[in-house]
């Protein structure tokens, strides 16, 4: 499929995990594509890396005039940095509170608001932000982290409402537990790696995690040009983590 060609897309988050293969998806259907990233790593040929904070305004302001003085526009962002935390809501100090919403919550507030002044020049502007399945239900000992993707769920709504006028869509992805990095880390901290690793399963109806692939899918499927009637959709993509109860 070639329904992304001669658009531009940023990825935020985009060096590994979900972010790496939604960018590699991107560019397979025909975008330029550019990853923003804290720690970029070398990406296919065609992929512009760029090292970006999305806690630093600077720093993405930079980032998204490099992307446009490279590829000549902006026509898509996804909103997909974000950081985990673990703990009840007794376990995480100010200063994790802070960080945690700045990344995930804040971030995808700022990069959408640089990136906007471009979108409207757009054709096909359109925003899709990572939500979780954990803004639809309680999950034990992420309170924290819960909080920053309600938020998240919360801004999608209000950003689709703010700009449905000016033709930019914002949609957002509700993944499951998915197989990233960033769960393998918890794993490995885990008291018995084996044992976590199987709840995390048993507690989605498909029993098994999700995938990086089928949560880039799924933001792809957001951001095309097919799906121009999309906006303020959040899609689940969670095994059937919220919604189920077998």
């Amino acid at each position: 499929m070639d329904d992304f060609t001669g658009l531009t897309a940023i990825i935020t988050g985009g060096s590994s995990g979900i972010g790496a293969a939604t960018a590699a998806l991107l560019q397979a259907r025909g975008a330029h594509v550019a990853v923003l990233d804290r720690q970029p790593q070398p990406a296919a040929d065609g992929i512009l890396t760029l090292s970006c904070d999305v806690t630093d305004d600077a720093s993405v302001l930079d980032a998204v005039r490099t992307t446009v003085g490279t590829f000549g526009s902006l026509d898509i962002v996804v909103n997909n940095a974000g950081i985990g935390s673990v703990g009840d809501v007794s376990q995480n100090d100010d200063a994790e509170w802070a960080h945690v919403l700045d990344v995930n919550l804040i971030g995808a507030a700022r990069v959408s608001r640089a990136a906007l002044p471009h979108l409207r020049d757009s054709d096909h502007p359109a925003i899709v932000n990572l939500c979780s399945a954990v803004a639809f239900v309680g999950v034990r000992q992420r309170a924290l982290y819960s909080a920053s993707k309600g938020g998240v769920l919360a801004l999608t709504l209000a950003m689709a409402a703010d700009h449905a006028a000016e033709g930019i869509r914002v949609n957002a992805v509700a993944p499951g537990t998915a197989d990233t990095p960033w769960v393998a880390r918890l794993l490995d901290n885990a008291d018995n790696p084996a044992t976590a690793a199987q709840a995390l399963r048993d507690r989605q109806p498909l029993g098994r995690l999700v995938t990086a692939d089928e949560v880039a899918i799924s933001i792809v499927y957001l951001a095309s040009p097919a799906t121009a009637a999309a906006t303020g959709t959040i899609l689940r993509m969670d095994g059937g983590m919220t919604t189920l109860r077998l």
